[in-house]
């Protein structure tokens, strides 16, 4: 498992030469994936349901096959559990995103948060820490949150 990690990230994850970093679409997919999977595992409960919800949520914001999609949930959850902080995504998303994908960003991990149909403290608090992380204004993150609760009546 470390020597595909290990080749994953020598692929994927190594900065572009130059001045400024240059970050690739697989670093943004693994990026916002892992993001998806830090809500899902926020009450420490990753449930079938909430892995279905990840794979249809990557599925919309990716052209990706199937396994891919699989293959990068994966990638996902090994970088999400060996993170130390959430800087390491939030960096890719602030260069790689705009104002546009940032707020979808923030719906879908509504959405990862209320797929189990329980709302968990640590969930709400982890969305609130990566808005603030990549500049989503919080009228915004309530803008979000309530089109999420408002799609689930």
């Amino acid at each position: 498992m470390l020597n595909k990690l290990s080749r994953f990230i020598e692929r994927h994850l190594q900065v572009a030469s130059g001045d400024s970093p240059a970050f690739t679409d697989h670093q943004k997919q693994l990026a916002v994936a892992a993001l998806l999977v830090e809500i899902a595992m926020a009450d420490h409960h990753f449930s079938d349901i909430e892995a279905s919800k990840l794979h249809q949520l990557l599925t919309q914001k990716f052209s990706l096959t199937t396994n891919e999609i699989s293959e990068l949930v994966d990638l996902a959850k090994t970088e999400s559990n060996h993170a130390t902080s959430l800087h390491q995504f939030t960096q890719i998303v602030n260069s790689q995103c705009s104002h546009d994908d940032k707020f979808r960003l923030i719906k879908a991990m509504w959405e990862m948060a209320y797929a189990d149909g329980d709302l968990d403290k640590y969930e709400d608090y982890m969305i609130r820490k990566v808005a603030d992380l990549i500049y989503v204004p919080h009228s915004e993150f309530i803008r979000a949150k309530s089109l999420v609760k408002a799609g689930l009546i």
